[in-house]
């Protein structure tokens, strides 16, 4: 893979579903092409797990769940998929981040290496910002959004979804590591979205309201016509642009690739997932568009395909 391919899957594993962060990848860009070499003396080390993981003191509860997740999303793909990544995982708590990333948002999973996974140890102010103004929102979906992202104390949360992005960011460790080409930026994102659905729809099943209800929400409110950039060729062409410039745009494409992602796991359940990884895996050649969607449509499933199919009329 191509070192420049290789950076912009990096920067775009860093961007999530969320607007406010879009526009910090650049900081993310440079620290992947330099790598933030930080000595680990520091962390503490939990051993046992397939991610090689430290975490901060005090944040050994949560470096033991993370640990377990990832642990659990390798394990579930290992026989599907015939491949395991390598991953170092650094669970952080506020002061230990500055020292160990250069991303500048504490709260934000991200890479700092191919390698190397950063995730919070602690609720922060960054996750806390997305929680929407309820009042503002459909009584129905106003009660939804209260009854899944309550926190043990009552109070709201988005922790629930964003604890479960380190998911997607190992999607991206899965088909960098795992030699995919992925031929279009939307693709790289979109597959990292199944492979999250897939698992938590098959194993963790409790957590898909979680997964799946901040995105409807963004979705559902979002007047397309207020967005400069709706298609997926106008994404390819200003991908770095729409980041920067226009973060609330680059938000309701990821959104829509995490319903996509939902949609095609209903459609084709895990066999969409390995044969999108065995069809991804196989073609290295470049592809314009017309054949790279007929190969999603024959070798891996329709659903797939109609992501670039009926992206501009979903309905």
């Amino acid at each position: 893979m191509k070192k420049t391919t290789y950076i912009m899957k990096l920067t775009a594993s860093c961007k999530g579903p969320f607007p406010q962060i879009s526009g910090l990848c650049v900081l993310l860009f440079m620290s992947a092409t330099s790598v933030f070499s930080q000595s680990l003396e520091n962390l503490n080390h939990l051993e046992g797990y397939k991610a090689d993981t430290y975490f901060s003191t005090g944040s050994m509860e949560q470096a033991k769940i993370m640990a377990n997740r990832l642990d659990r999303v390798m394990s579930f793909y290992k026989p599907l998929l015939d491949f395991e990544p390598t991953v170092t995982l650094l669970v952080l708590s506020p002061d230990d981040w500055s020292t160990y990333t250069r991303f500048p948002v504490y709260g934000m999973a991200h890479y700092t290496s191919a390698q190397t996974l950063i995730v919070a140890s602690e609720d922060n102010d960054f996750w806390k910002s997305f929680i929407p103004p309820l009042d503002q929102l459909p009584v129905e979906l106003a009660q939804k959004i209260s009854g899944i992202y309550t926190d043990v104390d009552g109070s709201l949360t988005m922790r629930g979804f964003f604890d479960l992005l380190a998911i997607h960011e190992l999607g991206h460790a899965f088909h960098i590591q795992g030699g995919l080409t992925m031929q279009r930026l939307w693709m790289g994102e979109l597959f990292c979205n199944i492979l999250l659905h897939t698992y938590i729809a098959e194993m963790e099943p409790e957590l898909l309201s979680a997964l799946t209800v901040f995105p409807q929400m963004v979705v559902s409110s979002t007047n397309r016509s207020d967005l400069k950039y709706t298609t997926l060729q106008e994404l390819e062409l200003n991908y770095n642009l729409i980041g920067q410039q226009h973060p609330n745009n680059y938000g309701w494409y990821q959104c829509r690739w995490h319903k996509a992602a939902g949609e095609i796991y209903d459609d084709g359940g895990i066999e969409a997932m390995n044969k999108l990884w065995l069809a991804l895996k196989k073609h290295q050649e470049d592809m314009p568009d017309e054949e790279f969607v007929n190969m999603l449509r024959t070798e891996a499933h329709i659903s797939v395909a109609n992501v670039y199919v009926k992206w501009n009329n979903p309905d």
